[in-house]
């Protein structure tokens, strides 16, 4: 269901962000993500002369490559339009990701490594971005193998959905669905 109909507007600024996630032939995980930023007209910038309509004042590119406990392995960034030629001098920076695990905490982590003048304001946009791409690319693709081979989630931990949102809350009807043995712990 879109929006509903909006007052007459003239367009101003797009930003888009793809992300994909990727199993790699060697076990690894790559989770790639895309940033762009137009504008709706021209205008001057110091370091491009003229920015066109439509053309990118941001594009920005980041890979984490992952292990299957959510460990980032590695980490390509790159700059391919930025309003300042100085924008790419702090994608070394980036590099501090590596041996970082995803999980709780990990934006707090992110911002204390590359926050402010550390690093890009885009890059790290897109950091949140990709970790929420990588448990949709990991965690479904593992639990899918799992159950094709016959094996069962591990009934002694909670769920690592329980509580992440108000769907999957723990006393909700989709969580007594998903996990009845919950249901059976907490009466017993």
């Amino acid at each position: 269901m879109p929006l509903p109909a909006a007052t007459p507007r003239e367009p101003i600024h797009t930003r888009q962000i793809d992300c994909h996630g990727y199993r790699r032939e060697d076990g690894l995980w790559d989770i790639e993500g895309h940033l762009t930023d137009t504008k709706a007209y021209s205008f001057k910038n110091e370091h491009r002369g003229e920015v066109k309509a439509g053309e990118p004042i941001h594009e920005m590119w980041m890979r984490l490559t992952l292990d299957d406990t959510m460990m980032i392995q590695a980490v390509e960034t790159a700059t391919d339009h930025g309003p300042y030629a100085i924008c790419p001098a702090i994608l070394p920076n980036f590099q501090r990701l590596k041996g970082l695990k995803i999980a709780k905490g990990f934006n707090a982590k992110v911002f204390e490594l590359l926050g402010g003048v550390e690093g890009c304001t885009h890059h790290v946009e897109l950091i949140g971005r990709l970790a929420t791409v990588a448990f949709q690319t990991i965690f479904p693709y593992r639990n899918r193998m799992a159950a094709a081979e016959g094996r069962k989630p591990d009934g002694s931990r909670k769920p690592r959905l329980l509580n992440t949102c108000h769907a999957f809350a723990e006393n909700g009807e989709i969580a007594k669905k998903l996990w009845p043995e919950l249901n059976q712990k907490s009466t017993s």
